[in-house]
């Protein structure tokens, strides 16, 4: 069975938030796959799937950043719910992750992506993808980003609006 390409999956997200890491043309494109934890296929799908989804351009790996803004602001909470569960060991995210937790006084439970290698006890908050804590902890411009995308997923209206002008500045 031939599944439709133009369904977006979690990993497409990281996979967009990893190219807007880069911060230029991917010409290290070769250590993407390895840097998320895909293998060449998944990428090459993920491109597909976005490219499908205009938010990548089909002669470039730049994503199109204003698209990809709006939907990361106004999609991806309703594509991509966000999934708790019990406390746990493991990395923070959203408003308890950089940088909204210098400007965003957190609970006294903090989200949390479930993770072995992570510090801090907080409520489960799932990642977008599996391989979401590792990559994060490679890259700090990756982290932020994706601890902004949560803060759209899980937040109030002030910590949405925060990630929002936040999200907007890194994607200028």
């Amino acid at each position: 069975m031939n599944l439709n390409p133009q369904f977006l999956k979690p990993q497409d997200v990281l996979f967009l938030l990893k190219l807007v890491a880069l911060k230029g043309p991917a010409t290290i494109f070769p250590a993407v796959p390895e840097s998320l934890g895909m293998s060449k296929a998944e990428i090459h799908n993920c491109a597909k799937r976005v490219r499908a989804a205009r938010l990548l351009p089909h002669d470039s790996w730049n994503p199109l950043r204003t698209n990809l803004l709006e939907f990361l602001v106004h999609g991806v909470k309703y594509v991509f719910p966000a999934r708790h569960g019990s406390e746990t060991i493991g990395t923070p995210t959203a408003y308890a992750a950089p940088p909204l937790n210098a400007q965003i006084a957190g609970g006294s439970t903090q989200p949390v992506w479930p993770d072995p290698e992570g510090s801090v006890r907080g409520q489960a908050l799932y990642p977008l993808y599996p391989s979401a804590p590792p990559s994060a902890r490679r890259d700090p411009f990756l982290y932020e980003m994706l601890a902004l995308v949560d803060a759209i997923r899980i937040g109030n209206i002030r910590e949405q609006q925060l990630a929002e002008t936040l999200l907007k500045e890194r994607l200028a």
